[in-house]
């Protein structure tokens, strides 16, 4: 029988309102069958919708499921943090002042508290190295750019099944045209530098054609495997932020920083934009 259940949307990787990426967070998800919270996540129609519900390992603050408007997964990074916002914001205690630990099917992941700033600890990589010529031909053809153009690619997997292609420049990120067509199931991303001075140090682009999302506003879950992929082999300094969707007339800005011991944290603001309730 469906009753009411707090919810909220969280704008996510913007310090401006509205121009970050919205998720939208049911905060409370016990008793709804997978059905019920894929139709929910259907209906909101955004990238995705997360379920928040009791932890089951004993050291979590809570439990999330995260649905896009087609599947369920794993992990994403943008539901993480505005979940996590959407949580403090409703009356959420966690058992550490200066932490948040998410239980969700990836595994356990911490949210660090900041002043008005929250960071996810990257999660392991399921998948890495070059992508085979196959895979990287099919995607430079969707992009309409030529071998020539790619600096790097990489498996950039944490559970969405990510890849990513590095491009010289924000411009030849910017100017992208993709044919999501071509590359129907593909999870795959594109970064370049900006100008030496710039207040970020890279671009992003996400594309999300397998998950029903031909362009995700800010992704934190690909800026959290590249990030891991970029500090760790020197090919970006241990702190840098990300610019992310321009070509969406929006505002995203993401932080990266590797500690010493290798954790990556994906870190940016978080607004409640709407409060109320929903009926499921």
């Amino acid at each position: 029988m469906p009753r009411t259940r707090p919810f909220a949307q969280v704008d996510v990787f913007s310090t401006i309102p509205y121009g970050g990426n919205p998720v939208a967070v049911v905060l409370d998800g016990t008793d709804l069958s997978d059905e019920e919270m894929q139709r929910v996540a259907c209906w909101t129609n955004l990238s995705e919708t997360t379920f928040v519900l009791p932890p089951t390992a004993p050291e979590a603050d809570y439990r999330l499921r995260i649905f896009t408007p087609q599947d369920e997964l794993p992990f994403a990074g943008h539901p993480t943090l505005g979940s996590a916002r959407a949580w403090l914001d409703g009356g959420g205690l966690p058992r550490h002042a200066d932490r948040i630990v998410q239980e969700c099917a990836a595994g356990l992941v911490t949210v660090r508290r900041g002043e008005g700033i929250l960071s996810f600890a990257a999660p392991p990589r399921v998948r890495e190295g070059a992508l085979d010529d196959d895979y990287l031909n099919r995607i430079t053809t969707a992009f309409g750019i030529t071998r020539d153009r790619v600096v790097a690619h990489q498996w950039v997997d944490n559970g969405p099944g990510w890849a990513v292609l590095q491009l010289a420049t924000t411009e030849e990120v910017l100017t992208l045209e993709p044919d999501l067509s071509l590359i129907p199931a593909a999870m795959v991303g594109a970064i370049g530098a900006h100008p030496h001075g710039s207040p970020h140090q890279f671009e992003m682009r996400t594309f999300a054609p397998g998950i029903g999302v031909p362009e995700d506003p800010a992704c934190g879950s690909m800026n959290a495997a590249v990030g891991q992929w970029l500090t760790a082999g020197g090919a970006a300094p241990s702190t840098y932020r990300v610019s992310q969707a321009q070509r969406l007339g929006r505002t995203g800005s993401i932080e990266i920083t590797a500690d010493a011991d290798g954790t990556v944290w994906v870190s940016g603001a978080t607004t409640v934009c709407v409060r109320g309730t929903i009926t499921a």
